[in-house]
């Protein structure tokens, strides 16, 4: 299916599922909306914290794509969002069409699905994908790079490698640095404060089996985390899992 008509079934409440596995071979990226007041400030952040936030496109004045897709509606063409208000989570809902006004900034942020389809095409299996289920996605004690008012802690995904492809996974991955490039850590998950790895805090668990390690990558639902500090008083972003769809090639962001 093409990326247009895919985000035209969203559109129409007919595809509300994580978009893992999905358009393969296209770029998933990623959302924060934010008042127009904190933008500069945030896009500064993202900037020294690319790793975490690598920000594809920033939309003001509008909610139509440029960069990403031609004129694709954020205010529906994303599965689900999540809605915050003074730092807390408070709904999700389907479409934001009526919380939209011009005072508000898109962000468009690179996602680790991106080069799944890199990883797949190599014969490395992940099994997130494979079950149908979201990636499982982590808080950690990683700091970021303050900027003005934002702060806050990184959040990681997590994908079980085989132990002889694990090499070969941070390889391919670092190829693509706007999509978060290669892991952050691999095999010791305590070491950046996940206690308990069948614990996601983000998405669903998955399964690690005895000749896997678990690697991990930074992950867009960061931003997600940073919000809890910062606490605006408006805020949405997408919900975990459940990205924009793009019309741009992974090849185009690979280096």
């Amino acid at each position: 299916m093409k990326t247009k008509e895919f985000r035209q079934l969203i559109s129409k409440g007919e595809f509300a599922k994580p978009t893992a596995g999905y358009c393969t071979g296209f770029v998933q990226a990623n959302m924060l909306v934010i008042p127009k007041k904190y933008a500069d400030s945030f896009e500064e952040f993202g900037k020294l914290n690319h790793k975490a936030i690598p920000i594809l496109e920033v939309i003001r004045d509008s909610y139509y794509t440029k960069i990403l897709a031609d004129n694709a509606n954020l205010l529906k063409e994303l599965p689900s969002y999540n809605i915050f208000e003074d730092g807390k989570y408070v709904r999700s809902v389907k479409n934001i069409e009526e919380y939209y006004s011009k005072d508000l900034v898109f962000f468009l942020v690179g996602c680790s699905f991106t080069f799944e389809t890199s990883l797949i095409n190599s014969g490395i299996l992940l099994r997130h994908v494979e079950e149908k289920k979201n990636v499982a996605m982590y808080d950690t004690n990683i700091k970021l790079n303050k900027v003005g008012i934002f702060e806050g802690n990184m959040v990681v995904s997590m994908r079980p490698i085989k132990k002889d492809r694990v090499s070969e996974a941070c390889v391919i991955t670092s190829h693509f640095p706007n999509m978060h490039g290669g892991p952050i850590q691999v095999g010791y998950p305590e070491m950046i404060g996940i206690e308990d790895i069948t614990k996601p805090d983000y998405g669903d668990s998955i399964e690690i089996k005895e000749d896997e390690i678990p690697v991990f990558w930074p992950c867009g639902v960061t931003p997600e985390n940073v919000l809890k500090n910062v606490k605006l008083p408006f805020a949405i972003t997408h919900s975990p899992g459940h990205m924009f769809i793009s019309d741009r090639k992974d090849s185009e962001y690979y280096v």
